[in-house]
């Protein structure tokens, strides 16, 4: 069993020879009154929702909690609070039913949902070379063998994640507001407005600037037409979308020339972005690489994930005991 709480969704999840069974998520609508998750609402909700959502995983995958082998669980990165309760939860129900208890590190997990088994998917083999993008990260990463990575490049301030949802904030769209623009965006012209692309290393990335940008951009068109946003949100929308994605394609095909790896993933909430899903399967025929991109209910919070994750850590005998602490900050790496 994968158990999944460091943000704001609440997810248990049975995977059983690495096939997932169930995969249970509930989501925290509370946070979007206020715009943005707010950690002491998150860690109150997982307290009421893991339960039930943990009855209901084992409900589905059509067993009893005395099948299980193991008990796995995200012990960072995140919010503190939201990650205590996934980890005492972990920690009574291992030791309940005196079985090894599995810690796992979230943005790992990301990356190693590609090696759930599905029908006709496709499993990336070693090396490759993974880009995980979300609301906290923005990474480059060379995998070499499950639990051996090396971050090639990173953000050096503001996540991507953060990047969508503060543009669309600027628009005045609901939280969040990533999903929005990827909406509005298929309907825009990408070419309608252009956006400068900072200039930093060849693998790191940096969105504070191009975020500064947009703002300032949108202030000055609405001095002098009020209707701006409403009249232009498509191409508004498309056209930042547009930069983003090309910022990203401009980093990875530099990692792909500075490796010689051209097994690329991407992992994350951002990659269920339709413009960057369509943009690597464009790769494949232009420059020759083989892309694995995630189904969209691995992309976004999960605990099939976490259970993936914990199965290849269960095959090793790598377990961890009740000392084991949560951590809110953990590189990938770790």
């Amino acid at each position: 069993m994968g158990i999944e709480s460091s943000c704001d969704d609440t997810s248990a999840a049975i995977i059983h020879n690495g096939k997932v069974l169930s995969n249970i998520v509930a989501n925290q609508e509370v946070h979007a009154k206020y715009g943005g998750v707010v950690p002491e609402l998150a860690s109150r909700a997982h307290q009421q929702n893991i339960v039930p959502v943990v009855q209901q995983a084992i409900h589905q995958a059509g067993i009893t909690k005395k099948d299980l082998t193991a008990i796995a669980f995200t012990k960072g990165p995140g919010l503190m609070g939201s990650l205590l309760v996934g980890t005492s939860f972990a920690k009574s129900l291992a030791l309940g039913l005196n079985i090894p208890l599995i810690d796992v590190n979230h943005m790992q997990a990301h990356i190693l949902a590609h090696f759930i088994k599905e029908e006709n998917g496709k499993i990336p083999p070693f090396p490759f070379l993974c880009l995980t993008i979300s609301g906290g990260h923005t990474q480059i990463v060379k995998i070499s063998k499950h639990f051996e990575m090396e971050i090639l490049g990173e953000t050096i301030d503001d996540a991507v994640g953060e990047a969508f949802d503060k543009s669309a904030k600027i628009l005045g769209l609901p939280y969040p507001g990533g999903p929005l623009i990827d909406k509005y965006a298929l309907q825009g012209n990408p070419k309608a407005f252009s956006f400068s692309k900072p200039k930093v290393g060849d693998l790191d990335f940096s969105f504070s600037g191009l975020k500064t940008g947009i703002l300032y951009f949108i202030q000055r068109n609405l001095k002098e037409n009020p209707n701006f946003i409403k009249e232009n949100l498509e191409d508004i929308c498309a056209s930042i979308q547009h930069t983003i994605v090309e910022i990203l394609m401009d980093k990875l095909k530099n990692a792909v020339k500075h490796t010689g790896i051209k097994e690329v993933a991407i992992a994350g909430g951002v990659s269920a972005n339709s413009e960057i899903r369509k943009r690597l399967l464009l790769a494949e025929k232009h420059w020759n690489w083989n892309t694995y991109i995630p189904k969209f209910e691995y992309t976004t919070d999960n605990a099939a994930m976490i259970a993936i994750t914990g199965y290849l850590k269960y095959l090793d005998n790598n377990y961890a005991d009740v000392s084991v602490k949560a951590e809110a900050r953990l590189k990938v790496t770790e």
